[in-house]
């Protein structure tokens, strides 16, 4: 049995982290194969040629520029299908630090489910060609520039899916994580090489500019989560999340370390998850990205940074259901971002600008059903409903929030979908995607009996059954009764209006779309596994709406919200 540090590569722990290793196996496979070729070895003094391999001419299947695409399709698909079966094992721990059970494994599923459709996507938006050739003096501009942005986009393919398998590293890593440092390590991982491609595309001149900002942003956010690190060590001595929990509930008042601590963890968080005022780089980088990476920030990233917040505001401080310090602020929060979020969308005229600002609204709705959970006046089983409410939310969203991007990146495909105008009679170009669109959006403004319905039913129900029952018993109408029960009611009225807020710009996308002439009548580029990651989106955000799919989907995240919080 070998080891690195405390963890053990025996057959255990291989089973237990086969996703990883498959993505592992992956990383080294795109960096590998490529390379493949017919060079030999001639050993000293002798007319021998060892096969090497490494170098020489290229072989004919791994020189094709789209193997690392393949490759990466491949590795997510493995890694899915072993992360889905590993949901119901037993639960297993990895060298002390690494923590498999099914809420590890059911955010997993998600983070490389998202991977999966973005490394799909990846295949027509950064479209390698087999026939690239060399521009030549005699060329028109604009064929030599297409030939030059052929042969960049054939060079940059392995680079692209290596940085894709380490978001995918790094988000499932955090997933197991149960030491802090561990945490902000795996969170690092995933950000740095999403900073990367978010600037991937820096030809188009925003690229450049949105991953420098959001590089920036990112960096002094992680520095202040780092410190708050730092404090909470020098107040409990360790790192470990279960020394810090305890070492919360045996507290005698509150430190000032660990006081601090919590509060710049929750900035840094608050950067991840995109919440205001924190968020003024995700629009940028959100616009500058290519729509692909977009919807991977809007949707995993942002279940990153909420599974973060689960694991230290949650689990360390208020593990016994008492009031958190954080309540107020956070409820403040969730107001702020969900407000700002919708009220910036209805203004943008960037589709991808409206998106990210939707994004940053849908985090307030998820921030404001965390802030009940810190409230002190609702039971454990409660707290288990609402956080499987804010999971399940997170988890559709992937479908309605990355389809809506993926839907935009096939307009990129094209060298469109920055403008709303690009938008214009796209009914009449392409019935199926306009129509997909459409539900995406309803989806993301709650519209029954969608899946994004469902999801902001669950967090307003579990708002309201904690907080309403604190209205005085005597109140003889409403008024009294409004002025008697719990400000954190107020959340759930919140999320009502800003969700009845966002129809207007919701709604805008589907009237353009489906009213307004367009400026061509040709149809959009055929591009089938694009259609394909777009379509599956669509039936399943119908799906996890109602009906079977929906239960299944409810049940299993209401399991590995118990095994999180009655472990």
């Amino acid at each position: 049995m070998n080891s690195i540090g405390q963890l053990s590569l025996d057959s255990e722990t291989a089973s237990s982290m086969m996703p990883e290793l498959i993505m592992l196996l992956g990383l080294i496979a795109i960096v590998v194969v490529p390379n493949l070729g017919d060079a030999k070895f001639r050993l000293p003094l002798t007319s021998v040629r060892v096969p090497v391999l490494l170098g020489g001419s290229r072989f004919e299947l791994t020189n094709d520029p789209r193997m690392p695409n393949r490759i990466s399709n491949l590795t997510f698909s493995l890694a899915l299908l072993s992360s889905l079966l590993l949901i119901s094992e037993s639960p297993s721990e990895v060298g002390g630090i690494l923590a498999v059970d099914s809420f590890s494994r059911l955010f997993s599923t998600m983070f490389l489910a998202a991977l999966l459709l973005v490394s799909i996507a990846t295949t027509h938006r950064l479209p390698a060609k087999t026939n690239a050739h060399i521009p030549k003096e005699s060329d028109s501009e604009s064929v030599f520039d297409r030939k030059i942005s052929i042969l960049i986009d054939n060079r940059r393919q392995v680079d692209f899916y290596i940085l894709l398998i380490m978001v995918g590293l790094g988000m499932t890593m955090m997933t197991m994580a149960t030491n802090l440092f561990m945490l902000i390590v795996c969170i690092e991982l995933a950000s740095l090489s999403t900073y990367v491609l978010v600037a991937f595309h820096k030809e188009d001149g925003t690229g450049g500019e949105a991953g420098a900002k959001y590089f920036i942003v990112g960096s002094v956010a992680s520095a202040i989560g780092i410190y708050g690190m730092s404090l909470l060590y020098l107040w409990s001595g360790s790192l470990d999340l279960e020394i810090l929990r305890q070492s919360w509930l045996s507290m005698d008042g509150i430190d000032p370390f660990a006081a601090f601590g919590i509060g710049m963890m929750l900035v840094a968080f608050g950067f991840k998850v995109s919440a205001a005022p924190f968020h003024l780089a995700a629009p940028d980088a959100y616009s500058g990205a290519a729509s692909q990476v977009s919807g991977l920030l809007a949707t995993a990233s942002k279940a990153m940074g909420f599974l973060a917040l689960f694991r230290v505001l949650v689990m360390i401080t208020v593990p016994d259901g008492s009031e958190a310090i954080w309540m107020i602020a956070l409820g403040i929060f969730a107001i702020v971002t969900m407000t700002w979020g919708n009220l910036a969308a209805l203004t943008s005229e960037n589709p991808k600008r409206m998106l990210a600002y939707s994004s940053v609204a849908h985090a307030g709705y998820m921030l404001a059903a965390i802030a009940v959970v810190g409230s002190g006046i609702s039971s454990v089983d409660q707290n288990a409903i609402i956080l499987t409410a804010v999971s399940f939310h997170l988890f559709v969203l992937v479908l309605f929030k990355l389809g809506a991007f993926l839907v935009l990146a096939l307009l990129e495909t094209e060298g469109k979908g920055h403008e709303i105008e690009h938008l214009y009679g796209l009914g009449r170009r392409d019935p199926l995607i306009a129509g997909s669109m459409f539900l995406f959006v309803l989806s993301l403004a709650g519209v029954p009996p969608l899946s994004g319905f469902l999801s902001k039913l669950l967090m307003i129900n579990g708002i309201v059954s904690t907080s309403a029952s604190t209205g005085s018993s005597s109140s003889v109408d409403i008024v009294s009764w409004a002025e008697s029960v719990d400000p954190l009611f107020w959340l759930a009225a919140a999320i009502v209006l800003n969700s009845a807020l966002s129809l207007f710009y919701y709604l805008r996308i589907g009237l353009v779309m489906f009213f307004e002439e367009p400026s061509t009548e040709k149809s959009l580029r055929a591009a089938p596994s694009l259609r394909m990651a777009i379509f599956a989106c669509a039936l399943l955000t119908v799906l996890c709406g109602i009906g079977p799919v929906s239960e299944w989907l409810l049940d299993t995240v209401s399991s590995a919200i118990d095994s999180l919080m009655y472990e």
